[in-house]
């Protein structure tokens, strides 16, 4: 980002600036890839709030809700009220780890002992359904790699995630929410999450009242891999969230590491396919340390993250030049390079007029920097 630094050179947001970048990445339609294409283009969160609603507007939308700055108070005093606080992604203690992941979320709001998100950090996921035999795998292995100089990082669900929290509560340990830090999920883990808001630490990129929806938590998974040099799943079915952290750790050139199961338990179904298609077998915890040391120190590979264009200086696009692009777009997700080529305009033209679209609510993001166009009706 210009104007305001990326993680890693020095970035502090005084007060103003914080409920500036708050204001906007909670504003529709604002997510982490408009929010970067927005401080790269205007310089600050402050400058891009101002021009919001003539931007959705010529992306075809007659407006975009903007919270207030009652609503920004709100959450503030929520947070304050719960001990927590937003780190912004360049700050001190904003993970290095996540903020090496295509489009980190630039604001997180945490509770607990912040120093820990500068650790060194491991994934432990699996079944909510889990085994008694998997639960007691799961807390020995994060108490060990605890123990070993970890912290473990899960996602709060039961079973598996609920047992690896709770093997590494005093060693130290990382809950990342699918809701905002009021509303954790599922309701039986409220005391771990409080246990854990005072001996570790409490994460979500969500904002604070948000009740998780399904879609939320893919979002979630994609954080608890982003964190950790390494993700080990224990148990997990076929079609199962796990499977999904996994998939996506591996996309980001993440560690996928599983523990073996009998192929009669549904529950091993999805930890004998990631082994097939070459995760790190585990049956003890050297396995995962073994494997791991060597990357002590060394950043995990940007996959998929590049500096976007220098949007500062790009030309205003015309309706000739968005009509090209909106030619180019259609239901099927298409690079953004490809867009580039084919209508022949200068990639920050491109780029511009996708960031109308996005807030004009009309434009899908897709993995890898693909995007599609949402049809209407």
């Amino acid at each position: 980002m210009s104007g305001e630094p990326e993680a890693g050179r020095g970035l502090r947001l005084d007060e103003r600036q914080r409920r500036a970048w708050l204001r906007l990445i909670r504003t529709e339609n604002v997510g982490p890839v408009t929010f970067r294409m927005l401080i790269n283009r205007f310089g600050s969160a402050e400058e891009a709030l101002q021009v919001l609603p003539e931007l959705a507007r010529s992306g075809g939308a007659r407006r975009i809700r903007i919270p207030s700055q009652d609503e920004i108070d709100a959450e503030l005093e929520s947070a304050r009220a719960m001990g927590a606080r937003f780190i912004a992604i360049g700050e001190e203690h904003y993970p290095p780890l996540l903020a090496r992941v295509e489009n980190p979320p630039p604001l997180i709001a945490v509770r607990g002992r912040t120093e820990l998100l500068r650790r060194p950090m491991l994934a432990v996921v699996g079944a909510r359904n889990a085994s008694l035999a998997g639960i007691k795998l799961a807390q020995r292995l994060a108490l060990e790699l605890g123990r070993a100089g970890y912290v473990v990082a899960s996602g709060l669900a039961r079973g598996i995630d609920a047992a690896a929290h709770q093997g590494s509560l005093d060693t130290g340990t990382v809950a990342v929410l699918a809701g905002g830090l009021d509303r954790p999920y599922p309701p039986e883990n409220q005391a771990l999450v409080g246990e854990i808001g005072e001996r570790g630490v409490v994460l979500s990129e969500m904002p604070f009242g948000w009740a998780p929806r399904a879609q939320d938590f893919p979002r979630r998974n994609r954080i608890v891999a982003g964190l950790a040099y390494g993700l080990l799943v224990v148990e997990a079915a076929n079609r199962s969230g796990s499977l999904i952290s996994a998939r996506l750790a591996n996309e980001m050139g993440r560690l996928v590491f599983a523990v073996p199961g009998s192929p009669l338990d549904p529950r091993a179904a999805g930890t004998n396919k990631l082994l097939k298609e070459g995760a790190i077998l585990v049956t003890e915890t050297d396995d995962i340390l073994d494997a791991v040391a060597p990357l002590l120190g060394q950043p995990p590979p940007q996959r998929g993250v590049e500096e976007p264009p220098d949007l500062a200086t790009a030309p205003p696009p015309g309706e000739g030049e968005r009509g090209r692009v909106l030619e180019a777009l259609g239901p099927t997700p298409v690079a953004v390079d490809e867009i580039i080529r084919h209508t022949g305009l200068l990639p920050a033209q491109v780029l511009l007029i996708l960031l109308e679209l996005d807030l004009a609510g009309r434009l899908e993001r897709h993995a890898g920097g693909a995007v599609s166009l949402l049809m209407e009706g």
